[in-house]
């Protein structure tokens, strides 16, 4: 580490992975994510995020399908490919998997890095049809203590949930990490930019958190994707992207995570996870899990 001023200790390049998974192709799937993490890893990208189940696909027919494209985490293939590639090229990789535990299925974000797996989030708030093939997050909203940074997660329909960022900022995290298959929301008006994307800015700011928010394109069964990936600041405002709708690319952010805790006074009366007015409401909103650093 270096001194305080301008010390660089977690300065690291993100990048967001937009691309278009199809169902029922897992093995394609697998594979365009190793080329495109590899064309980031090319580019000096140290903390890598992907979209919601770019393994599996997304809109299953059946609960038999939906079995079909799943594995275990971490045993399965799909975790170990990304974790030799993690090893390999020093990455910390968070991407959207199929989790199987048993006879049951979760909507999952993977965690892993240099030295493997390092955790794993499940999906706390199913969207829509995901409730037939799912099952509720059980894990809470963990905290990730890595050698880049806190990381948090959140994937897709979390994000329209205040109460997640505000857990995770409380809980010490410096970034959030969203896998996501963003869809047109109600109201949308024709070229309209995603309704998520100001969600995310929105919670970026309120808790001085860092988001990366990795979206798929495509149309999948009838079913249109947003696109327009994009990481934020800590500040609220876009340091990467939007991406297009409709296309695969990678975008890119070198952010010191550090300064979302360094930074989070506003004014000299003013830091908005100091301000809560706890004597009001509860401290972590009824959560289990005890709050960190902040």
């Amino acid at each position: 580490m270096t001194g305080a001023a301008g010390r660089s200790e977690a300065v690291i390049n993100v990048a967001c992975i937009q691309m278009e998974p199809r169902v029922g192709e897992k093995g394609a799937n697998v594979r365009r994510t190793i080329e495109l993490i590899e064309e980031a890893a090319a580019q000096g990208a140290k903390l890598l995020v992907l979209p919601e189940l770019c393994n599996s696909g997304y809109v299953f027919e059946t609960r038999e399908e939906a079995f079909a494209e799943s594995e275990e985490v971490p045993n399965g293939e799909t975790t170990k490919a990304w974790m030799e590639l993690a090893q390999r090229r020093g990455l910390h990789i968070v991407a959207g998997i199929n989790e199987r535990e048993g006879n049951l299925l979760y909507n999952s974000a993977v965690v892993v890095g240099p030295n493997g797996h390092i955790g794993t989030f499940r999906k706390l708030h199913l969207w829509n049809e995901e409730n037939l093939f799912f099952e509720p997050g059980n894990l809470g909203m963990p905290v990730f203590r890595t050698p880049v940074g806190r990381i948090a997660c959140n994937i897709c329909y979390d994000s329209w949930f205040p109460e997640s960022y505000r857990l995770a900022a409380l809980q010490g995290a410096d970034i959030v990490c969203v896998p996501t298959n963003w869809v047109p929301i109600p109201g949308q008006r024709e070229g309209e930019r995603a309704m998520a994307n100001t969600l995310v800015m929105a919670a970026a700011h309120s808790n001085s958190v860092f988001i990366a928010a990795a979206d798929r394109i495509g149309t999948e069964r009838g079913q249109p994707f947003e696109g327009q990936s994009l990481i934020v600041s800590y500040t609220g405002w876009p340091i990467g992207g939007p991406a297009s709708k409709d296309r695969e690319e990678i975008i890119y952010a070198e952010v010191n995570l550090a300064d979302a805790r360094r930074n989070r006074n506003w004014t000299a009366f003013n830091q908005p996870l100091r301000d809560r007015r706890i004597d009001v409401y509860d401290e972590m909103l009824g959560s289990k899990h005890h709050a960190g650093w902040y």
